[in-house]
């Protein structure tokens, strides 16, 4: 029994020993790393710069390779075990700035400046910090303001020159680029944040949206979706990702009534699709394009007109969108806005034959608008019947007789013979068809001033006699003139 404890003693004071021996140990490796890492600093606190340059130096490749955490773990270190080292303030100040996280820099400068007064270039970088803090605050309430190119002049010649890491101030840059419709800018710039962060959400975020504006949707959504795997319940992310979805969903469905020939249903699902985001003007482009093409379809001139422009006024080069403007204003029976329209779409796809023929339809109905409106003259749709022209022209030539206009009778005889012209070409079969035909263009019916066409006719017979007039059974109401039956 005794031996035993004997034994248990020995086993019990040879564990303390070990013990106490990785103690001593311990404390040994920790006073040489200390030793080894914050000898430089101390060095140059005393004007002893020897190994000093190695720290700053490996300070200095981490800053240029933007390992900013690294660096400020160092000087922090440092500071925590002399904080009378007044180069590791200036230092971790420098890094601060650069982080534009202004009120730490500022309160390690005034810390360096404490312990060395009067220090130059301390102090001018304490003033750069000043006007980078104040540019970046100007550049924000312009945004604000939406005044977006001198925002963007304070955050690249002040802000992003003084404090080249600050994140804050990249993003603001990349937001001002997308307000300015800079996105191809905006993409470069995300770019390189993503490079440094490829995990950076709100970087994510704008590069999408930079694509989306342009159109490129495919690849918006797999920035949308990068980000909502990382934080599915980002808020900004997923109504990006989610508002993207529905207008594919609707511009397809849009496109597809189109093709099936349900033209209403057609126009309804472009103007909703349309309404989703009227600043999306690179997809816009299209559902505008394609509302009118619907339109023209169902004969809706205006809505057709004012879609077809809309396209235009986003990009003038559209073809399709000038054939299309130009075939709505045939529909409004505008003859020369439409020849100028498809003009200039002829001239920009001169091969196209569905343009040429529009064209060649509008070409003759601005000149056939150029005619005498016989239907107009006489107060007649195009589609009346022959009894009802007749009585018009009966009516017409009662109201505007020269006997029965004395007071105005110059007046009178004007309107007479253009009434006179109009019952002889619309009171004749073959001439009415061949008027309606436009054939006249080219025969000389109707043009205009001067002549009546076939043969001249003039009711009056030279003019200045007395003229008389008899309708077979005589006037309404009795008295019947001699001499010009109708």
């Amino acid at each position: 029994m005794m031996m035993n404890l004997l034994s248990f003693t020995r086993s019990v004071d040879m564990l303390a020993w070990r013990g106490f021996v990785y103690t001593i140990f311990i404390l040994h490796f920790v006073f040489v790393c200390q030793f080894l890492l914050l000898q430089p600093l101390v060095s140059a606190q005393d004007g002893k710069y020897g190994d000093a340059a190695e720290l700053l130096e490996r300070i200095s490749h981490n800053i240029k390779v933007k390992r900013y955490s690294e660096a400020l773990h160092d000087l922090n270190a440092a500071i925590e075990a002399d904080p009378s080292l007044s180069e590791a303030y200036w230092h971790r100040a420098s890094v601060f700035r650069q982080l534009c996280r202004y009120e730490e820099s500022e309160s390690n400068y005034k810390k360096y400046l404490d312990l060395k007064p009067g220090n130059s270039a301390v102090e001018k970088e304490l003033s750069q910090l000043h006007q980078a803090q104040s540019a970046l605050e100007t550049a924000s309430s312009l945004f604000d303001s939406s005044d977006f190119e001198k925002a963007l002049e304070y955050v690249d010649k002040v802000v992003l020159v003084f404090s080249p890491a600050c994140l804050k101030a990249k993003l603001l840059k990349v937001e001002l680029l997308l307000a300015s419709k800079d996105y191809s800018s905006a993409i470069t710039e995300t770019g390189y944040i993503l490079k440094e962060d490829e995990s950076n959400l709100e970087a994510l975020l704008l590069r999408g949206r930079a694509y989306y504006y342009l159109a490129d949707h495919d690849v918006a959504l797999r920035h949308y979706q990068k980000g909502l795997r990382l934080d599915p319940e980002h808020s900004q992310l997923k109504k990006a990702y989610f508002a993207l979805k529905n207008l594919l969903k609707k511009t397809k469905s849009a496109e597809d009534n189109a093709d099936k020939g349900k033209l209403r249903l057609a126009v309804e699902d472009y103007k909703v699709a349309l309404a989703l985001d009227p600043d999306h003007v690179a997809h816009n482009v299209h559902l505008h394009l394609g509302l009118c093409k619907a339109s023209v379809k169902l004969g809706r001139g205006k809505e057709a007109l004012k879609a077809c422009t809309e396209a235009l006024d986003i990009d003038g080069e559209l073809t399709e969108a000038l054939h299309q403007r130009g075939e709505a204003k045939l529909l409004i029976e505008d003859w020369e806005g439409a020849v100028e329209d498809l003009k200039a779409a002829a001239e920009k796809s001169p091969q196209d034959m569905s343009i040429r023929e529009s064209l060649m339809k509008a070409e003759k109905a601005l000149k056939l608008s150029k005619r005498k409106d016989w239907y107009k003259i006489l107060g007649v749709s195009k589609t009346a019947s022959a009894a009802e022209i007749k009585r018009a022209y009966k009516k017409l030539a009662l109201q505007w007789h020269p006997d029965k206009n004395t007071e105005n009778r110059e007046e009178a005889e004007n309107k007479f013979r253009e009434i006179a012209a109009a019952y002889e070409i619309l009171g004749d079969d073959e001439k009415r068809a061949r008027y309606d035909s436009g054939e006249d263009e080219e025969m000389g019916m109707g043009m205009g001033g001067g002549g009546f066409g076939f043969g001249g006719f003039d009711p009056f017979g030279g003019g200045g006699q007395q003229y008389t007039f008899h309708f077979d059974g005589g006037f309404p109401g009795g008295g019947g003139f001699g001499g010009f039956h109708f």
